[in-house]
């Protein structure tokens, strides 16, 4: 399926009915894959489309088919765009890269000088990542807040994590910082680029 055949918008109470199908998709996802996906619940969907922090995607007969979401850190110091999930139907249909785009553009107009980070195995959102401005770092450039690793527990990583005092895993650490890219006079891609 073409991707540009998808709807792509900030989720409201409209789209609470999809929480739970995101969560086990969610779920499904990283036990097929055998890596790391921290473990959602559908509240917690739900808190992000009720605070108007989620993109969602769905198809042009209103079947879900892709989601994200954004957290904050650190008083607003940083975010992070997490539970990226596309449906399975709809995977390698370039469906990701244009939502971690739209997330992208909501992140910046809410939280335009927080510093945005992800942690990832996965090579395709690393590469939408670089596409996007974001360079690999070190864990320690990221959040100190205890929540936010918290969040990593029901990974199946988790051991890894701990063993190293936090300090490295299996998953990438990226980041964007809008301030750095300013000073260096580069500014992150447009959609249009990064599509064209």
């Amino acid at each position: 399926m073409n991707y540009e055949s998808f709807n792509l918008e900030v989720a409201t109470e409209a789209h609470i009915q999809f929480a739970q199908q995101i969560c086990d998709e969610m779920e499904t996802s990283s036990k097929q894959r055998g890596t790391g996906i921290s473990k959602r619940s559908p509240e917690q969907i739900i808190y992000y489309i009720r605070a108007g922090k989620a993109v969602i995607a769905l198809t042009s007969l209103g079947e879900w088919a892709g989601f994200c979401y954004i957290e904050s850190w650190d008083n607003d110091e940083y975010i992070s765009n997490s539970g990226l999930i596309v449906a399975p139907s709809y995977r390698k249909s370039g469906l990701a890269r244009k939502i971690k785009n739209r997330i992208f553009k909501l992140s910046k107009s809410k939280f335009p000088h927080a510093k945005m980070f992800g942690l990832t195995t996965s090579a395709a959102v690393m590469k939408i990542n670089s596409e996007l401005g974001y360079e690999p770092v070190v864990y320690s450039e990221l959040t100190s807040e205890e929540k936010f690793w918290q969040g990593c527990s029901s990974c199946v990583n988790y051991d890894i994590l701990q063993s190293k005092g936090k300090k490295n895993c299996l998953c990438t650490a990226m980041l964007f910082d809008p301030l750095a890219k300013k000073n260096q006079n580069i500014s992150s891609p447009s959609f249009a680029e990064i599509t064209s």
